[in-house]
């Protein structure tokens, strides 16, 4: 006979919530994919009609040059949100923007707080959004936790870089998303 051990009431409860809160998030996303956008303005920022007709075409392409370059382009950073979106995988750019975020934190106080946010929300093991590093490098972050500093997450952050750059970057520019939001700044113009 299998024995299952009991957890207290107080443990138990805290499990079913962390639990419930993760799986709440991740049905919540099942709902939001899709790889055929027809309608671009979904995905865009501010007034999307607007946006979208201030996107041009070199911009568009522009984006296909780098990854960073898809990065810092606010329209660029939304499509390959919703890209990501569509590969369940946006909790790696989430997890990008959030460092990017902390690193202008000035406020010491602050800091150990953003910081101990981030780690339970993307690196912890069993986190709601866990990102995909390898066990050194988190435990290197949660070594560095002890005493955060705007660096604290430099290496997570950037083995998540890599992973998007040479895996989710090169989908995305073959993506469905990608080339119907390229046919749709041509158009314009014709």
């Amino acid at each position: 006979m299998l024995r299952i051990p009991r957890l207290s009431r107080e443990g138990a409860g805290k499990d079913a919530r962390g639990w419930n809160r993760g799986m709440r998030t991740r049905l919540g996303c099942l709902s939001h994919k899709s790889d055929s956008y027809n309608d671009f303005t979904a995905i865009l920022p501010d007034k999307p009609n607007r946006a979208l007709k201030r996107l041009s075409t070199e911009e568009a392409t522009r984006w296909a040059d780098s990854f960073d370059v898809l990065l810092s382009h606010k329209y660029g950073l939304a499509a390959f949100r919703a890209f990501l979106k569509t590969e369940f995988s946006e909790e790696n750019l989430e997890f990008w923007l959030a460092c990017e975020d902390f690193k202008k934190t000035r406020s010491a106080a602050k800091l150990a707080s953003k910081a101990q946010r981030i780690f339970e929300e993307f690196i912890d093991v069993q986190a709601p959004r866990e990102v995909n590093i390898d066990f050194q490098t988190r435990e290197l972050t949660r070594r560095n936790m002890q005493e955060p500093s705007l660096s604290c997450f430099d290496q997570a952050q950037g083995k998540v870089h890599s992973l998007m750059e040479k895996d989710s970057y090169p989908r995305f520019l073959r993506s469905k998303i990608y080339t119907d939001l390229l046919s749709q700044t041509q158009r314009r113009l014709s």
